[in-house]
């Protein structure tokens, strides 16, 4: 099992990037949790992107905590968006019901 990493900048422009690495299982979940939590009520920048670009595995826990942050963003008047993401998890992404207007540049890998 890979280890989940999550690492959080701020781009020249404001935008919030967060930068999601590995397997993201019901453990990895509960920082992610906070770390969007913190970033969308506390910080609230105007734009806030999770790069899945080296997401290897998203569990279902996960996947309901990306849709939630989306859900939370509208709440908050902040944009999330998700980029990057490899087929397969837009694909799931979407089927949890997270809009395909928030996947960006979606990997064929």
């Amino acid at each position: 099992m890979a280890v989940a990493t999550v690492d959080v900048n701020t781009s020249p422009d404001g935008t919030l990037v967060i930068q999601l690495h590995g397997t993201l299982d019901a453990e990895a979940a509960v920082g992610l949790r906070c770390t969007l939590v913190e970033a969308i009520r506390r910080t609230r920048p105007l734009r806030l992107v999770m790069d899945l670009a080296k997401v290897e595995e998203l569990d279902p826990i996960s996947l309901g905590t990306l849709a939630a942050a989306c859900g939370l963003g509208d709440d908050h008047q902040v944009a999330v968006f998700l980029d990057h993401s490899p087929a397969t998890i837009a694909a799931s992404l979407t089927a949890a019901g997270i809009p395909p207007h928030r996947l960006r540049h979606i990997a064929a890998r």
